[in-house]
């Protein structure tokens, strides 16, 4: 059994399999429109991409993600243009037909199409486990039939919002005092899988009022969410976890959500934001989501030596990200309640070996 320290070489490194550079043609500035000017949108914090550089911009990503778990990002470098095609062609993709949607299946369950439930009534998706790599992501479009210009399109975007979860995921542990080799995270995400789903909601005048999707924290490190620009109904935790806070749209951001496996790294400096979609309104709702999930194999997670000590002692047991996915299915627990799992004193049988 690996272990993985952030500071340390990456465990596993992707290279005939790194995505190429596909996206030259889309590079133009973000308009300044996009960018709000506040440091606030609604209540949630805003932070800038090319920013965070200096001290108080990284206190700032800091203290987001310990007090709320969620931002919202701009000036990331993703085009505009290219985020507004790349929902054009999800919205092609859930327009196939459902035999054609049902050959999207991946590594994981539940990693490719998920079909309306009874669970989820309202809740369709396709993704890949792994956006990082080229062979995945045409894997994943030959599944789907896509068009030489759907492929290109998302290629593209699979390519720059790989890029911005890695640059992200660097600062944030940056941020804790946590520098790798470079600014794009290399040394210490490189390996990484990068979830990719696209999700769609079939709201309707009578489910106005409903969850489009329960209650729940991400499983992995991080996500980034493109929203539905017209369509709302995301809401997160506030900081004192007295209720849920609407999430309203900014068309040409992101919004970043921390994840468990982000808590149990920095050893509970970070949170875990709790999230839910709402039915608001009888509109359907397009997002598209990027996972950053945790190591592979059965590489563990742990704090850095530097997030321990006699007064910090360690609050969760080492466990791979996989190990720690099965836990929350098997124990259907799947809005931060299996962190408390990891806690004590360990069982009998490792959760890592699951």
């Amino acid at each position: 059994m690996s272990r993985l320290y952030m500071n340390t070489a990456p465990t596993h490194i992707r290279t005939s399999h790194s995505l190429p550079a596909r996206h030259s043609h889309y590079k133009t500035p973000l308009p300044s429109s996009t960018i709000p000017s506040a440091k606030m949108a609604g209540t949630l914090p805003i932070l800038d991409l090319q920013e965070l550089q200096g001290s108080s911009s990284s206190e700032n990503l800091r203290e987001a993600c310990e007090k709320w778990g969620c931002f919202r990002l701009v000036n990331h470098g993703v085009p505009v243009k290219l985020m507004s095609e790349m929902k054009s062609v999800v919205g092609e993709l859930f327009d196939l037909p459902i035999d054609v949607k049902r050959r999207n299946v991946d590594v994981l369950s539940g990693s490719g199409y998920v079909a309306l439930s009874s669970k989820n009534p309202l809740y369709e998706a396709l993704g890949l486990y792994d956006m990082g790599s080229a062979a995945a992501v045409h894997k994943f479009c030959d599944q789907l039939a896509a068009s030489p210009q759907h492929r290109e399109t998302i290629l593209s975007y699979a390519e720059a919002i790989h890029g911005v979860a890695m640059q992200v995921a660097a600062k944030m542990a940056e941020s804790l005092g946590v520098v790798g080799r470079s600014d794009d995270g290399a040394g210490l995400f490189e390996g990484w899988p990068c979830q990719f789903r696209i999700n769609k909601y079939h709201f309707q005048p009578e489910t106005v009022g409903s969850p489009g999707v329960q209650i729940h924290t991400d499983s992995g490190f991080l996500t980034l969410l493109q929203e539905d620009e017209s369509v709302g109904g995301l809401e997160v935790m506030d900081p004192s976890d007295a209720g849920y806070i609407p999430v309203d749209p900014v068309p040409g951001s992101f919004l970043v959500n921390l994840g468990d496996l982000a808590t149990v790294w920095s050893n509970g400096k970070l949170r875990n934001v709790k999230h839910r979609v709402q039915c608001k309104e009888a509109a359907v709702r397009i997002s598209i989501a990027t996972f950053l999930l945790g190591p592979p194999r059965d590489t563990v997670v742990e704090p850095p030596p530097a997030f321990v000590d006699d007064v910090h002692p360690r609050l969760y047991r080492p466990i791979s990200y996989d190990g720690f996915r099965e836990l929350r299915r098997v124990t259907d627990k799947h809005a931060g309640e299996a962190l408390q799992l990891l806690q004590g004193p360990p069982p009998a049988a490792s959760m890592d070996q699951i």
